[in-house]
């Protein structure tokens, strides 16, 4: 999910002034506030009609009216189609665009698969506990290397990888360190992109060596007047080079606080002024060239366990530049089930999550389908075929879905609301893995991106769905029980209107009518 910004694009570098930078997360999944449902008089919802009626009413208030809406709702039991509007019609999906490659990814790969990481090198440990000449660790997308996993930790996870090698044996590598990310192949930026998006987290790099989501935690706070403003990184990362020129101001003075990071550079520069009191800068920047990071942390924590290693940290992405003969695994780690990352995709709206499933996607159908699929093929594009192929399955048209990258980011992308009831009900009553799909939604009033909506209505803890936010796009699918009893899947998607704050109240409006009415359907 993208929270909506105001950028410039003639720029050549991408800066952000903090106090914009705190309004753009206010509307993200990671950085929501509290976004209370209107509260109108209730209309009485006894019949389709009444129901109906009350949703034409809403879509055309005059704050929404210049802008695109899309509808639908089936009753999931019958299938009958309660209310459509546009339902055939191309919107930006947004994180919407999540629902398809996570449920295919559940399907295909299974609740149980586990993303493996490994170790290689030319032979095990000698006697004295001595790998002689590289080690090679083999990546293959393993997102829960990560604090995310690890209760906030920002070194557990690549912990548990510098564990299995000493428990193999391994007391010192005499070579060097090298990071392979040769499992996906293609652009690590989807395609689509806005390079305004690429230093905040929600536009992190695809990596298969990923670590701590592909982000750097940055703290900036006051110091004393007239001194530097302190910065700090979590974790240390010695190839991010923080360039501070931030001074502290006196109470009460006026915040410049800038933040940048030139594109395609692990550089922070940290500049303007921050008055003593204010509360600073709290948040998350994306590395470039990840895997980079995963390996120099890797080498940190062996020798902090004692290893010795002689060589370097470095990451490679061509078979060509990989040492021969590094064939024998002495260590491997492995993630938790598909299942638990679903949810932690979902939820939140976790986009280099879901861009790692849709390359996995892609590779398991490279292995699948070799020769056949040609190594030409770039991993996210094996993926969306896998995509494609999973919603012919599900029934949607195949030009109902028009997809350039997993997570949504993309303004390419494209669906109707059609397809998005599809997926949502061939995923709750013909998918052999509804329960994890399921427990993958976010849920009204209690967690997620959803976790400040519908609070004190009847919404709460009973819409279970998926949001979406980028600029001026916004949408909700999923599911809701009705004051009657009738569990319904709708899709209500928005593009082309300006403000944030009123497409969540257009959508959160219509589900709450939903939720309200009291009737039966025929």
């Amino acid at each position: 999910m993208k929270p909506d910004s105001i950028s410039n694009k003639a720029a050549m570098h991408l800066t952000i002034l903090c106090a914009v930078l705190f309004a753009t997360l206010a509307v993200s999944g990671q950085g929501s506030t509290r976004v209370e449902s209107s509260s109108p008089a209730k209309p009485v919802l006894a019949t389709p009609a009444d129901l109906a009626e009350s949703i034409r009413q809403r879509i055309q208030k005059p704050e929404v009216r210049r802008g695109q809406i899309g509808i639908k709702v089936v009753s999931l039991a019958s299938g009958k189609v309660i209310l459509e509007e546009n339902a055939d019609k191309y919107f930006m999906p947004a994180s919407n665009m999540k629902s398809f490659t996570v449920a295919t990814a559940i399907e295909k790969l299974s609740p149980d698969f586990r993303f493996v990481t490994s170790v290689f090198a030319t032979s095990m440990p000698d006697a004295d506990g001595t790998v002689r000449g590289p080690v090679r660790i083999l990546g293959r997308g393993d997102v829960s290397v990560s604090y995310t996993f690890n209760e906030g930790d920002h070194l557990r996870g690549i912990d548990r990888l510098a564990s299995a090698l000493v428990a193999s044996g391994v007391r010192k590598i005499d070579g060097d360190i090298i990071g392979d990310e040769t499992y996906f192949t293609g652009d690590p930026l989807p395609s689509g992109w806005e390079w305004d998006d690429l230093q905040f987290y929600y536009g992190a790099e695809v990596s298969a060596l990923p670590v701590n989501d592909n982000v750097v935690a940055l703290r900036v706070t006051p110091g004393p007047v007239g001194f530097p403003c302190g910065a700090k990184l979590t974790p240390a990362f010695v190839l991010m080079r923080v360039v501070n020129s931030c001074v502290t101001t006196a109470s009460g003075t006026r915040r410049t606080l800038r933040i940048h990071k030139p594109l395609g550079q692990n550089v922070i520069e940290i500049s303007g002024e921050l008055p003593l009191g204010n509360q600073g800068f709290d948040g998350f920047v994306a590395v470039t060239r990840p895997a980079e990071m995963f390996v120099a942390l890797l080498k940190q924590r062996l020798v902090e366990k004692g290893v010795v290693v002689t060589g370097r940290a470095v990451a490679v992405n061509s078979k060509s530049l990989l040492p021969a003969d590094t064939n024998v695994e002495i260590a491997k780690i492995e993630s938790p089930p598909l299942a638990l990352i679903a949810a932690k995709t979902m939820k939140p709206s976790q986009n280099v999550y879901t861009e790692t499933l849709l390359w996995t996607l892609g590779e398991e159908t490279r292995r699948k389908l070799e020769p056949a699929a040609g190594p030409s093929r770039d991993s996210s594009q094996l993926g969306i075929d896998a995509v494609k192929g999973f919603m012919a399955e599900v029934g949607a048209g195949e030009e109902s879905v028009i997809q350039y990258d997993g997570s949504g980011l993309s303004r390419h992308n494209l669906i109707t609301p059609d397809a998005v009831v599809r997926l949502y009900t061939y995923m709750a009553t013909k998918s052999r893995y509804s329960q994890t799909w399921h427990d993958s939604l976010t849920i009204g009033g209690v967690d997620g991106t959803l976790r400040n909506r519908f609070i004190g209505t009847k919404g709460a803890s009973n819409v279970r769905g998926k949001t979406g936010t980028i600029n001026q796009v916004s949408a909700l699918s999923g599911y809701v029980t009705t004051a009657g009893g009738e569990r319904l899947v709708f899709s209500v998607l928005v593009n082309g209107v300006a403000e944030t704050r009123t497409r969540v109240a257009l959508i959160d409006e219509i589900v709450l009518d939903l939720a309200n009415f009291t009737g039966k359907i025929d």
